[in-house]
């Protein structure tokens, strides 16, 4: 992701303008919603990633949410909810969701914000999405496509590949 250099920070303000700078240097694709929202394209090494950004002054929240380039069809819903579950026992930060209605496995992070927050803390929150998703979407392959329990596609996807062949 490239850096925008300057630790600007936005004191009592929408952090949506800070996050539309950081889209922007990278030119990633967006549409600005309204205000408080944001909508980004980022490709990823397995999919293309779709991002929501919701701002909520009352409580001086942003949440993240990143969408999957993936459908879970009913016949496998309950073996990615238990994949969720362990999933979801490896993360500090966020977590994901299935979202029901439509079967799309998201990542979802809500941060409180404080009185100011700054490119830094914005870009440090999108990495994390990023290379979370990254690091979990094998495993989600494995059991919608390559038919494996959860336990195989967590233990498959945590696998650290060494050096080079």
């Amino acid at each position: 992701m490239g850096m925008l250099f300057v630790e600007r920070e936005n004191p009592a303000g929408d952090p949506i303008d800070l996050i539309e700078q950081i889209v922007a240097a990278n030119d990633w694709p967006f549409d600005r919603a309204g205000d408080g929202e944001l909508s980004v394209a980022v490709n990823g090494s397995w999919c293309d990633y779709h991002f929501g950004f919701s701002w909520r002054e009352p409580e001086r929240a942003l949440q993240l949410t990143c969408a999957f380039d993936m459908r879970v069809p009913p016949a496998r819903r309950q073996e990615i909810y238990h994949l969720l579950g362990l999933v979801n026992e490896q993360l500090w930060l966020g977590h994901f969701d299935l979202w029901s209605e439509d079967g799309v496995i998201l990542f979802r992070h809500a941060s409180l914000m404080g009185t100011s927050t700054s490119v830094t803390v914005c870009e440090e929150l999108i990495d994390i999405a990023i290379s979370t998703c990254e690091r979990f979407y094998p495993a989600f392959q494995f059991v919608l496509w390559g038919g494996k329990s959860a336990q195989e596609a967590l233990a498959a996807s945590l696998i650290e590949t060494v050096g080079e062949a």
